[in-house]
């Protein structure tokens, strides 16, 4: 198994949003994960998520949406230091109206600006009057890019953590592109995406809830003859997950803050982060095995431990090697700028990462039998 996070520090949209100050309507946001807030000053957001409608039928459906151009900013005019805390409201056009419709809430076009309402309805394909609620944040419109001296650089939002997830659906496309794939094989090949880990993955939808062990569950009865209450157990036993999380890259300006002899560099392949308070869920019998799985898929690897007067993260391996009892490893390729609006990595450990999914799939099967621990 291979488990990754897709969300990332953002804005969101509040419930009541309707701001105006000074011939400006003001969209009121608030703030998601651990963003380096300073960073979005002075950037063309765009507006996506989940809006829901009532359709012809009376009923109620859910659209994405996605307003791939620049509806405001957060203007950093007289604000020298530049917010670390509060990344105010963004400013975008008026085009008010009102409703007279009674509703429990105020209607969606009283509590946002109409004009607010209007493009989300437009993007949606309906008329404003049906939006009845939305979940929208932020993002910046700038597209990724290559770039870096020799092309050797990627830059782009929210690599941590839509990096490893794409790494990681790769590597399990790959590792299924020969049609005999699946001949002899006697493992399950799965990737697992959660949201809300940057706010702690205690939602129905994190990697806290019981979402993987309920569906590892149904899945260890599938094809099996036995009836025996312990199958999920045994099937725990003999599995192992990949907890797939960006890492930090060494950063010149600050190289003091890291370990002398772990200091990772994008574009010399993927961390392994191991943690003595188990932060990290990595252990010796697991670097083994991902050791092996590179050997012979000829990709370079290193290794990562926080300085001792340093706080040291943590990702969703720890809290799904309790709930499974499955052996897991940490790991990550590296970048710098992690959190912020635009953030940096190596376009080298993008093709490693997939090289090293790919083999983990094809050869774990044959390789957890060889590793013997008591």
């Amino acid at each position: 198994m291979i488990g990754a996070h897709t969300d990332s520090p953002t804005l969101r949209i509040k419930p009541v949003s309707k701001k105006q100050s000074d011939g400006f309507v003001q969209v009121g946001v608030e703030t998601y994960g651990g963003g380096l807030w300073h960073t979005w000053f002075d950037r063309d957001l765009g507006i996506a998520g989940r809006v829901m409608i009532r359709n012809a039928a009376g009923g109620y459906e859910q659209k994405l949406v996605k307003i791939d151009r620049p509806t405001g900013l957060v203007a950093a005019e007289l604000n020298r230091a530049g917010s670390k805390d509060d990344p105010a409201t963004p400013e975008v056009p008026d085009n008010s109206a009102g409703s007279d419709s009674f509703t429990p809430l105020k209607a969606a076009n009283e509590r946002h600006h109409p004009h607010i309402v209007e493009i989300i309805a437009k993007e949606a394909g309906v008329d404003p009057s049906s939006v009845v609620d939305f979940e929208m944040i932020l993002f910046d419109t700038q597209g990724a890019c290559i770039g870096g001296l020799n092309e050797e650089l990627i830059f782009s939002a929210r690599l941590d953590n839509l990096g490893m997830s794409f790494c990681g659906i790769m590597g399990l496309v790959n590792s299924l592109a020969s049609p005999s794939a699946l001949e002899d094989e006697n493992c399950i090949r799965l990737v697992a995406l959660f949201d809300h880990e940057e706010i702690g993955s205690t939602t129905a939808q994190g990697a806290d809830s019981n979402l993987l062990p309920a569906i590892v569950r149904r899945l260890s009865f599938i094809g099996s003859s036995s009836n025996k209450t312990t199958t999920y157990e045994q099937t725990l036993s003999t599995s192992f997950l990949i907890s797939a999380d960006m890492a930090h890259s060494v950063n010149p300006n600050y190289s003091s803050k890291y370990e002398p002899d772990h200091r990772p560099e994008m574009n010399k392949g993927t961390v392994i982060k191991i943690n003595a308070n188990a932060r990290y869920a990595t252990n010796a019998p697991g670097i083994v095995l991902l050791q092996e799985v590179a050997r012979r898929q000829k990709v370079p690897l290193q290794l990562f431990v926080v300085r001792n007067d340093s706080s040291c993260g943590s990702t969703i391996g720890p809290m799904l090697a309790a709930a499974l009892g499955a052996r897991t490893i940490d790991l990550g390729n590296p970048q710098l700028s992690m959190h912020s609006i635009r953030e940096t990595g190596g376009v080298y450990d993008v093709e490693y990462a997939i090289r090293l999914f790919e083999g983990f799939f094809e050869h774990f099967g044959q390789l957890e039998g060889s590793i013997l621990v008591d």
